[in-house]
């Protein structure tokens, strides 16, 4: 069987990338630029360290920053009347996974308008023509959004994150300059962190994994998890590692898939928005991979990849069981370190752990089917080792919001 493997055309690598900017927009004949950041980017002057690099060298641009955390249907919207009116030619996307993924969906829809209603992307779309060019430079380092073909886009009136898949959408060029990420908190950079780690779990225990994917996702699990500390306590050498980690990770999931941390994280991170909060990404990875390990290692196949896993990261134990354990402790134990909840039920507004967090038991309890429901639907469920049933999920969920142990 054929494997399929996208990747950039173009990507470049260590402190002052940004620079390289300019060679790429020269190259290409790039007119003008839409450029997509978030407002705090803007405000705290992570935006403009690009912006200089444009004005520096007589670049035209058109900033849009309407877009928030977890970016709506609506900020994607008015980002493709934006572009419109703007007579750009070229994406740059600056931040995290909101502005990658909301430049992702501008680019798709400019070059496919069928598709404006955004709804309708959820899943794999099948557009026929690629998004407008983008230049994609993260300040996060975790989404891997970069280098993959998936976004997320929230649909605020359902209170649910839409996965978007699709070839179509991945940048022409990924700038992975680790300056651009030493601004970041150290709560963000912490579960970003994780977010990565899990993608680099998840990836390598696919049911899609290969060779080549498996050779991405153990680089990346040995590189984050000697760098992750250091990122967050901003160390050059944390960032910088943490930058090609995460991106190495995305190398590998974004063509092989994750599996059902992630559907449970984009379907239960939105679904107590009317509760105050949004359960971060990255933690919601953190505080649900533990659960879902111990769920998966009932299969074999998977059970043995965590062991490697646990093997790479030099964990110790001798046999199977004993090396899922140690790597379930020490997930759990990096959590604790950086002060990320271990269950929902902890889980406060600010993302950090509280004795009573935002989501009330009875809500949960309330809104658990649907949102097991919603999981098992997500792109990223087909790709779980184990799959499923509608009531294990449910099961499962259970598990991520009391903290209890998963023995089904």
């Amino acid at each position: 069987m054929a494997q399929r493997f996208i990747l950039n055309g173009t990507s470049y690598h260590g402190a002052g990338a940004i620079q390289e900017i300019a060679t790429e927009v020269k190259s290409r004949g790039f007119k003008k630029a839409f450029v997509c950041s978030d407002p705090d980017l803007v405000k705290f002057g992570v935006t403009a360290k690009v912006l200089k690099v444009l004005d520096d060298n007589g670049f035209s641009y058109e900033l849009y920053s309407n877009i928030k955390p977890n970016p709506t249907i609506e900020n994607v919207q008015t980002g493709v009347e934006a572009f419109k009116n703007a007579g750009t030619d070229y994406l740059i996307a600056i931040g995290g996974g909101s502005s990658m993924d909301t430049a992702k969906a501008i680019g798709i829809i400019i070059n496919n308008p069928e598709f404006a209603d955004v709804r309708s992307l959820e899943g794999v779309a099948d557009t026929k023509n690629p998004a407008v060019p983008i230049i994609a430079v993260p300040t996060t380092a975790g989404t891997a959004a970069e280098v993959t073909i998936n976004y997320v886009i929230t649909d605020a009136e359902k209170n649910r994150k839409m996965v978007c898949v699709d070839p179509h959408d991945i940048p022409v060029v990924a700038v992975v300059d680790p300056d651009m990420m030493s601004s970041m908190p150290k709560g963000l950079t912490a579960a970003t962190g994780m977010d990565a780690l899990t993608h680099a779990i998840e990836g390598y225990i696919t049911a899609g994994a290969w060779e080549l994917s498996d050779m991405f996702h153990l680089k990346a699990i040995e590189i984050i998890a000697k760098s992750l500390r250091g990122a967050v306590d901003n160390t050059p050498e944390g960032r910088e590692g943490m930058a090609l980690g995460q991106y190495i990770a995305g190398m590998g999931f974004s063509n092989v898939g994750l599996g059902i941390v992630h559907s449970m994280a984009h379907k239960t991170g939105a679904a107590f928005a009317d509760y105050g909060a949004h359960i971060i990404h990255g933690a919601a990875n953190a505080m649900y991979l533990p659960k879902v390990i111990a769920f998966n290692a009932k299969d074999e196949t998977a059970a043995k990849r965590y062991a490697v896993i646990a093997d790479e990261m030099k964990l110790g134990g001798e046999t199977t069981e004993e090396k899922v354990k140690l790597l379930i402790d020490y997930l759990r134990g990096m959590n604790d370190k950086l002060n990320i909840p271990h269950c929902i039920k902890n889980y406060g507004k600010d993302s950090y752990p509280t004795e009573q967090g935002f989501v009330p038991e009875d809500v949960f309890l309330e809104r658990l089917h649907d949102i097991a429901v919603n999981a098992i639907a997500d792109a990223c469920t087909g790709s779980n080792p184990r799959q499923p049933s509608v009531e294990e999920m449910e099961k499962l969920l259970k598990c991520c919001y009391y903290d209890t142990e998963v023995d089904f």
